[in-house]
């Protein structure tokens, strides 16, 4: 829907619960639209039928997201990253007659996580095959390499049909599972090539972009979780997510965005109801969650193609780039149509700024595509001064807004 929340209130209390969210659409305006605004409410309704539903909980243990099982076939795959790896996995699934009809793929601290729905490429229906199956998992396997940290639960490609709705934010919430089960918090386990990818391992220390604090609130029963970062769409999303992943439960938050800044404020407790008590389990969640922050953050050049749906082409395109020194750290990818959007986050393979006179030269060569490119560089280092007066105003604002909306019963 392309709405994005800049304030947000929730409370619970027993079986009853409160969510209050302000949203504004892509251009910063309030929604007026009467059809955006009951598609939402019809939306939420039918979300909170459906998880009164068995089919509810089919959906939840699949984590699944797609219009029709019958159409199309779901791989996911998750390895040590490396210049070039997606380049690769595109080449891989064009060799063995893999139509790319979605893909989301993201990068972080030397990890490369991928979702992609393929179909077959001459009858573009879902690929059912055992061993067919079984010959695109282990062709992807021999290209993401060995497992890493000696365990091979989970760290290889892996396949898996699809058959609820809603696949784009499923992707996004399986991108996050991959890479926490993988603990891509503390980077790989075991040796890495290529200088250890430092583009995307920077070590933030004073004015890093992320900063998590965790306090434990015993009078009240909560343990009180504090999120500081760079404001941007789906931040909530990422955060929520991951403590639910992590079998925390959030009674009561308050979000609230300044300018480039956003804080958010969650009371949680384990689903067991316990506090977080060990020095150990705090340090842990609060990696976890600035490594759920940052993931989706990809500095580089923003690269937008509309192709042809047509099994050639991607490989070729990733191929273009990976010979001018360029590689893809995220990628987001759906058809629409006879047409296939792809969107990529590049940097250059040595992690140095890219040349701008190289991308020119990728573009000329790969004419006469049509790409936009747009700087996604993000700012520099906060300011520690502007960081402290955000911090005490989005303090202040929140006991405000916390006692005007009898955020929590004292």
């Amino acid at each position: 829907m392309d709405l994005f929340i800049t304030k947000s209130y929730i409370s619970s209390d027993a079986r009853w619960f409160m969510d209050v969210f302000h949203v504004k659409d892509k251009l910063g305006n309030k929604v007026t639209n009467g059809k955006v605004i009951k598609y939402v409410q019809q939306a939420i309704s039918e979300r909170r039928e459906l998880q009164n539903s068995e089919e509810a909980e089919y959906c939840s243990d699949d984590d699944s997201g797609i219009e029709s099982s019958s159409e199309r076939t779901a791989i996911e795959m998750i390895g040590v990253n490396r210049p070039g790896l997606f380049s690769e996995i595109s080449a891989a699934l064009a060799e063995q007659r893999c139509n790319v009809i979605e893909a989301h793929a993201w990068s972080h601290n030397a990890f490369l996580a991928c979702i992609a729905c393929i179909s077959d490429e001459s009858t573009s229906t879902c690929i059912d095959d055992p061993q067919r199956l079984s010959a695109i998992e282990d062709h992807l396997s021999n290209i993401l390499g060995p497992s890493f940290g000696g365990d091979d639960s989970g760290r290889s490609a892996r396949t898996c049909f699809l058959g609820c709705d809603n696949w784009t934010s499923h992707a996004e919430r399986r991108l996050h599972q991959l890479m926490l089960a993988n603990q891509d918090f503390d980077g790989p386990q075991g040796p890495l090539n290529m200088s250890s990818w430092t583009m995307n391992v920077d070590n933030y220390e004073e004015g890093r972009r992320t900063v998590v604090s965790i306090d434990r609130c015993k009078e009240k029963g909560y343990t009180v979780v504090n999120v500081e970062c760079l404001d941007r769409p789906k931040l909530m999303f990422d955060t929520v997510c991951t403590l639910t992943d992590m079998q925390y439960v959030v009674f009561h938050a308050n979000i609230t965005s300044h300018g480039p800044f956003a804080h958010q404020e969650y009371f949680i407790r384990r689903k067991d109801g316990r506090l977080l008590d060990t020095e150990l389990e705090i340090q842990r969640v609060s990696k976890c969650l600035e490594a759920a922050i940052e993931r989706r953050v990809c500095e580089g050049i923003r690269l937008e193609l509309d192709l042809q749906n047509n099994v050639r082409v991607l490989p070729y395109v990733t191929q273009t780039l990976r010979e001018h020194g360029l590689t893809v750290a995220q990628a987001d990818i759906a058809a629409h149509g006879e047409k296939t959007k792809n969107v990529f986050f590049i940097q250059d393979i040595s992690g140095k700024e890219i040349d701008m006179g190289m991308v020119e030269s990728m573009k000329k060569e790969l004419e006469p595509l049509s790409i936009q490119v747009e700087n996604a560089m993000l700012p520099q280092k906060f300011n520690s001064m502007e960081r402290d007066r955000f911090s005490f105003v989005s303090l202040l604002r929140t006991q405000l807004e916390r006692f005007s909306h009898n955020f929590i019963s004292i």
